[in-house]
């Protein structure tokens, strides 16, 4: 999670020193984790601000993309705070067997684990003012579909991220958000015009 319920500020970003985990995670690849902010001491909570906004960056995990927009939030003094769903791809993939045990059945397997993402995925989709949708052109990304759907379904802003190439496959999504962006510096942008005073 990055600044969690924080103002971002400029020049605060740090790489995330310690992400919670859940179970036993000592075997698992932590080399794609997320960048967040280091709140100030003065630092608006998304609370006291009305205007402090929370942006879902929903979407593809292969890429640095969240971390040139949450950089670029934070060097433009953005109020907002990004938030991601689980990042690393095999603790999304294992938590439901570390934390609930094994299972012969890889549909179960990956049910368990699916259902606990689910519960850090929806809390924050409900809570997002915004949500940035990437997908990428390496994997069939049907959560980062979903996660545009359910964004839509629960009336909130959509921005997705993505190349031309992808604008066939991608044309009803495409068709309920708001914004379709092509680089990540895109999206920063976007959030800069529409947090204004």
């Amino acid at each position: 999670m990055i600044g969690h319920g924080t103002r971002i500020r400029a020049n605060h970003a740090q790489p995330l020193a310690a992400q919670a985990r859940i179970g036993d995670t000592s075997g698992l690849n932590r080399s794609r984790q997320p960048q967040h902010v280091t709140p100030r001491p003065d630092a608006v909570t998304h609370g006291d601000d009305p205007m402090h906004w929370r942006i879902y960056l929903a979407g593809e995990i292969h890429s640095s993309w969240r971390e040139v927009i949450v950089e670029g939030a934070a060097a433009g003094g953005l109020p907002v705070t990004c938030v991601s769903p689980q990042t690393n791809h095999e603790s999304s993939d294992l938590c439901g067997i570390q934390i609930l045990g094994d299972e012969a059945d890889p549909f179960w397997r990956d049910h368990k684990g699916a259902s606990i993402n689910a519960i850090r995925t929806r809390t924050i989709l409900q809570r997002a003012d915004v949500v940035v949708v990437h997908f990428g052109d390496k994997y069939r990304q049907w959560n980062a579909a979903f996660d545009a759907g359910h964004a839509v379904a629960l009336g909130k802003p959509l921005i997705t991220l993505h190349d031309a190439d992808l604008d066939h496959a991608l044309k009803e999504v495409d068709a309920a958000a708001l914004a379709v962006a092509r680089q990540p510096s895109q999206v920063v942008d976007i959030l800069r015009y529409v947090t204004a005073d």
